[in-house]
C-alpha cells in the first residue's frame, strides 16, 4: 500500500511540475477514459440536482442516451484540460479559466440549439433553483461555479489517476479498457442520433415507456 501511494505521489508531482512523458497509446487511452468519465459524471450531477430542483419528490432521467452519459460534459472536460495544460500548478487559475470555458460552452451551446432549433432548449436556467446570474436561461453563476470546482477534481484527481493507471497496466489491457468504454458511449451516441433523425423511438422513448420521467 505504501509503495502504491508513493508511486502515485511521484507521478502526481511530475505531472504538476514538468509533465510526464507518455507514449501515444497512453495519451489516447487517457483521453478516452476522461471522455467516458466526464460524461458519466455530468449525468450523475444532473440526476442528483434535478431531484432537488423538483422538490425532492421524484427522480428524473437525464441525458438523451441509453447509457448514463451526457456529451456536453465530455466536450467541456477535454477543452478545460487543453486550456489549463500549462497552469495546472495553480488551482485558482484552473478554477477561473474553467468557469470561463464552461460559461462559453454553455452559453454558445444553449444559444445555438435554441436558435437553430426554433426555440428548442436542452436546459433552461430560467425555471431552475439557484439560478442567480442567469443569462437567457443558457448559463448561470451556480452552474459555472460548480463546473469550476469539478475542473479541480478533473485536473488533480482524474487525469493523474488515469496516468497512473496507464503506467501500471500493460498496453493491451489499458487500451482494451479505454477503447471498449469509449466505443460503448460513442456507439450509443451514434445509434440514438440515427434513431432520432429517422423518426424512430429513441433512448428517451424507451425510458419513458418504463415510466421514468424527464425534465424538459
Amino acid at each position: 500500500m505504501v509503495k502504491k501511494q508513493k508511486k502515485f505521489k511521484e507521478i502526481f508531482q511530475k505531472y504538476l511540475e514538468k509533465g510526464i512523458k507518455l507514449e501515444r497509446w497512453q495519451k489516447i487511452g487517457i483521453l478516452f477514459l476522461v471522455i467516458v468519465f466526464s460524461g458519466f459524471f455530468g449525468w450523475v450531477y444532473e440526476f442528483i440536482f434535478y431531484f432537488f430542483d423538483g422538490g425532492m419528490k421524484e427522480w428524473y432521467m437525464q441525458g438523451g442516451n441509453l447509457l448514463p452519459w451526457i456529451n456536453i460534459y465530455a466536450i467541456g472536460a477535454v477543452l478545460i484540460i487543453v486550456a489549463t495544460y500549462k497552469i495546472r500548478k495553480y488551482p485558482w487559475a484552473i478554477f477561473l479559466v474553467s468557469i470561463i470555458v464552461a460559461g462559453i460552452i454553455e452559453f454558445l451551446g444553449g444559444w445555438l440549439v435554441y436558435t437553430v432549433g426554433n426555440g428548442t432548449r436542452y436546459w433552461d436556467y430560467n425555471v431552475e433553483i439557484l439560478n442567480f446570474g442567469n443569462i437567457g436561461g443558457f448559463v448561470c453563476l451556480r452552474s459555472i461555479m460548480f463546473f469550476g470546482i469539478s475542473a479541480l477534481f478533473l485536473v488533480y484527481i482524474i487525469v493523474p489517476g488515469c496516468i497512473c493507471l496507464a503506467q501500471k497496466m500493460s498496453k493491451r489491457a489499458f487500451l482494451t479498457l479505454a477503447i471498449s468504454l469509449f466505443a460503448l458511449v460513442m456507439l450509443d451516441e451514434v445509434v440514438n442520433l440515427t434513431l432520432k433523425n429517422s423518426g424512430l423511438p429513441t433512448a428517451m422513448d424507451f425510458y419513458e415507456s418504463l415510466g421514468l420521467k424527464y425534465r424538459y
